[in-house]
């Protein structure tokens, strides 16, 4: 029956539609990378003993209980209260489980018996019962509340011990995160009892499928929170996003907002978080082994040796969240490291003058120092670069002052560098370093190792390369390119115009090499400067090798970086990158962006189907098929601009205050409408601005429908408010003082207005139509009978669509425009009803002096 209600045309259409979605879901469903996370293990049997809650707190959450991780002796040494320990609570999400505690906690006893238990970290989890708080929201309130219980409940542990905690740290996964974040919305709640916040996969800035009031009154009550206090609250929080695996909370919702006030947050997608590198997805979160070792390496750099607990100090623990989570410089954190390094003892100085050197190192007997001189290169070169294969964590790289060749104490480096999965790596550009004289590289005495050591002076603009994306519209069939031809260490692909959610590319490295025996590692990095949402690809080369390259964050528009590919590559080898779009990822960007709309439009064109079914019923007698009614109905452009206009027109909460004549953006419109005029069609320039004078109306309108459902007017107050409003004038703007019953009698004279308007509209028409007709042919109607109205109507009809008639009331001219109506009224009849085009002419005079009334 559906296909036999549904024309040919119609039905290849909906194919094409259907064929689309599919690919859309299938880039969002299976279009990422293979889960590269090692699974955590426990090497004993976990234990979750339960904490005994107050009498009164487990009556008034049945459903919930507290529990402590533990494992074998350590399990067996805690039943017995108090603890000794730094509290940690683990707050699972959507349906989690309070035993997703255990990867983490686990990894931090492993981490605790390695160091004695000189310290050691206590994992906490709440049973929420499993609740699935995003579909429903009604609980989340109470979650929140119970969490605040529980914290109270947990310091109470450690009373009376020398080293007793007055905080704990807090890891929420999904939305465990906003329900910790939440808890800084409770009236009685001290910030202080929170030290540290790290979410994973939380979504922050709103619900992935808003199904309830409740959810949506709850994001807005924690975001507006976090917003208007931002200068008060000093919680550092940490929030991890899974990626493109993590296909049930996109990692755009996860990123806290950038406010300028609170510094203290941080966002970041797992794939750019140093020794992880891999996404995950919405469950492996919270037992990826490379991202659990990372959060417990910091758990451990931020433990204060005086109090034994996690520091106080903010800027110790965003220096640890920082080393650990977005640039990790291969070397162990320290809170103030020492810049200058003793080089000294029995050691080798070699000099080398070359621009361009390698050093492969294996079974060193001796120390040795390589070093750099600086000032010829400086002529030359505007940058050096350096790197290393041996991934240990001691310093390997120096800069000595006014020295000839060698020195006995240099400027650490290390600090600089940046670890990636097979080297590590420093870049430098020369003039940031006037002092320095050398440069050297340090070489350990080593028994059974091998690593290769490279440096290179280089000239930016030879190592910096711009590639374009193709357009959005050229499906692929379409592709650019670079070849690297030269022998360098490292490049700097630049992606111009790549900076949109929408957009989505693959990228295309094939590697050439010649004379190469054993295997080479390049490394391909794709950095995103406005936000650490950074991804690795490691490629074994000679190779070809495709990334795929979108966004989860749009470029900001005040924000002028380019998106890079970084290229750690080999000397010995030719490169050759390609990049072209990628239509199955732009769609799956389509849905998942905006997936979450679907229902609301799959209703819309039921219901204008099952409009069109009661109205031909109504019509014919007779019911109409659905799929005939959803093919006729069912069509975007009816419901779309009316959405657009609605979600415009919820924007105002209270009437203008100040009221302008002529708005800042009110010239160049009139311009632009003029210039509409000259260069297509008067008649269109006429229909443009009716719909911005019909927009202006609307506007108010919903404003005073606004003001009345939102304030209780006060008859006394009303009066004594327009008594004390001032009217100032001047020969271009008016400030004036808008009241309720102004708002409704200017709605009355713009009634009558649009009426007028109408009838100019109407009679413009035929010439409108006829350009449209034609407008393969021209693009200018020529001769135009509508342009020399609609040169004055214009400027007329901007002025008045901001007019408002306390603006007008004590204007000179009022009574004499009053007056002009009736003679006009009987002149149009007179002139007008053998010649319409006349009528325009009689209705424009008295609206242009009620624009000059304000005015005189």
């Amino acid at each position: 029956m559906f296909l036999q209600s549904v024309s040919l045309w119609n039905l290849a259409f909906y194919a094409l539609m259907v064929f689309m979605a599919t690919l859309g879901l299938w880039d969002v469903f299976f279009g990422f990378e293979e889960n590269k996370c090692s699974m955590s293990y426990m090497f004993e049997y976990p234990e979750y003993q339960k904490i005994e809650l107050p009498k009164k707190l487990a009556k008034r959450y049945p459903a919930y209980e507290l529990y402590l991780y533990g494992e074998g002796s350590y399990a067996e040494e805690h039943k017995i209260l108090p603890l000794t320990g730094i509290p940690v609570l683990f707050l699972p999400g959507n349906a989690g489980s309070y035993k997703q505690v255990r990867s983490i906690g686990s990894i931090a006893l492993r981490k605790a018996e390695d160091i004695d238990f000189k310290y050691h970290f206590d994992f906490f989890s709440v049973n929420f019962n499993e609740e699935l708080v995003a579909l429903y929201g009604g609980s989340l309130q109470k979650q929140t509340k119970f969490v605040h219980e529980c914290i109270k409940t947990i310091l109470k542990l450690y009373k009376g011990q020398e080293f007793a905690p007055k905080s704990v740290a807090i890891i929420g996964h999904s939305m465990g995160g906003l329900v910790a974040r939440a808890l800084l919305t409770l009236k009685n709640f001290k910030q202080d009892l929170i030290n540290l916040l790290i979410t994973q996969a939380t979504p922050h800035v709103a619900p992935v499928m808003p199904l309830d009031r409740f959810i949506t009154d709850f994001y807005m009550t924690v975001n507006n929170y976090w917003i208007l206090n931002a200068r008060h609250i000093n919680l550092t929080t940490l929030s991890v996003a899974g990626g493109f695996r993590d296909y049930q909370v996109r990692s755009g919702l996860t990123f806290l907002p950038k406010l300028s006030h609170h510094t203290s947050a941080l966002s970041v997608v797992s794939s750019a978080v140093p020794k992880t590198w891999v996404s995950t997805d919405h469950l492996s979160i919270v037992w990826c082994k490379q991202l659990q070792l990372t959060t417990v390496r910091a758990f451990f750099d931020l433990i204060d040796a005086d109090t034994k607990q996690i520091t106080q100090n903010p800027k110790k623990k965003l220096s640890v969240l920082n080393h650990h989570f977005i640039r990790h410089p291969a070397k162990h954190f320290e809170e103030n490291p020492a810049i200058i390094s003793d080089l000294t003892g029995t050691s080798m100085w070699v000099p080398v003058k070359v621009s361009k050197w390698t050093y492969v190192a294996y079974n060193e007997s001796d120390k040795i120092y390589f070093t750099f001189p600086l000032a010829n290169h400086r002529k030359i070169y505007t940058h050096v670069y350096c790197q290393s294969t041996m991934l240990d964590t001691n310093s390997w790289i120096f800069g000595c002052i006014n020295s000839t060749s060698m020195c006995r104490q240099g400027i650490d480096l290390s600090w600089k560098a940046e670890l990636l999965p097979t080297i590590k790596s420093l870049t430098l550009r020369l003039q940031d370093y006037p002092s320095l004289s050398h440069l050297v590289v340090y070489v350990p005495s080593i028994h059974g190792s091998k690593f290769v050591v490279d440096c290179e002076f280089f000239k930016k603009e030879t190592r910096s390369i711009q590639l374009p994306v193709t357009h959005l519209f050229s499906f692929g069939l379409s592709s650019r390119k670079v070849i690297l031809n030269t022998s360098g260490l490292f490049y700097n692909i630049e992606l111009l115009n790549f900076g949109q959610i929408y957009q989505a590319f693959k990228i295309n490295v094939v590697s050439k090499c010649s004379g190469v025996k054993e295997e080479i590692t390049s490394i391909y990095k794709l950095h995103i400067p406005w936000s650490y949402e950074d991804s690795l690809t490691i490629a074994q080369v000679p190779s070809s090798t495709e990334i795929s390259l979108k966004l989860h964050i749009a470029q900001p528009e005040n924000d002028s970086h380019v998106a890079l590919l970084k290229m750690y590559t080999s000397s010995d080898c030719q490169y050759e990158v390609t990049v072209k779009t990628s239509f199955s990822q732009i769609l799956g960007q389509v849905v998942r962006f905006h997936g979450g709309a679907l229902p609301a439009y799959v209703t819309s064109s039921i219901l204008l189907a099952y409009g069109g079914q009661l109205y031909s019923l109504f019509s014919t007698g007779h019911c109409l098929e659905y799929a005939t009614m959803l093919d006729k109905e069912a069509k975007p452009y009816k419901v779309d601009p009316l959405v657009i206009m609605i979600k415009f027109l919820l924007g105002p909460s209270e009437l203008p205050k100040d009221i302008k004549m002529i708005s800042a953006d009110l010239p160049f419109l009139t311009i632009v409408l003029i210039i509409v005029s000259w260069t297509t069609c008067g008649a269109f320039a006429i229909l443009l601005t009716y719909l911005y004078y019909v927009f202006k109306i609307v506007h108010l309108q919903a404003s005073l429908t606004t003001y009345k459902n939102s304030q209780t007017v006060n008859p006394k107050h009303s009066r004594r408010s327009e008594k004390k409003s001032n009217h100032h004038k001047d020969s271009t703007v008016h400030y004036l003082r808008l009241s309720a019953n102004d708002a409704e009698d200017s709605l009355r004279m713009h009634s009558t207005v649009i009426n007028l308007l109408t009838w100019i509209v109407l009679l413009s028409m035929p010439s409108l139509i006829y350009w449209l007709k034609n407008l393969r042919y021209y693009f200018k109607l020529n001769p135009d009978p509508c342009k020399p109205l609609a040169f004055i109507l214009i400027p007329t009809m901007a002025i008045l669509g901001n007019t408002h008639t306390v603006s007008i009331k004590s204007s000179k001219l009022l009574k004499a425009t009053s007056q002009f109506p009736l003679p006009l009224a009987v002149g149009v009849i007179a002139f007008g009803s053998a010649h319409l085009y006349r009528v325009p002419c009689f209705i424009f005079i008295p609206l242009l002096l009620h624009a000059l009334c304000n005015f005189m």
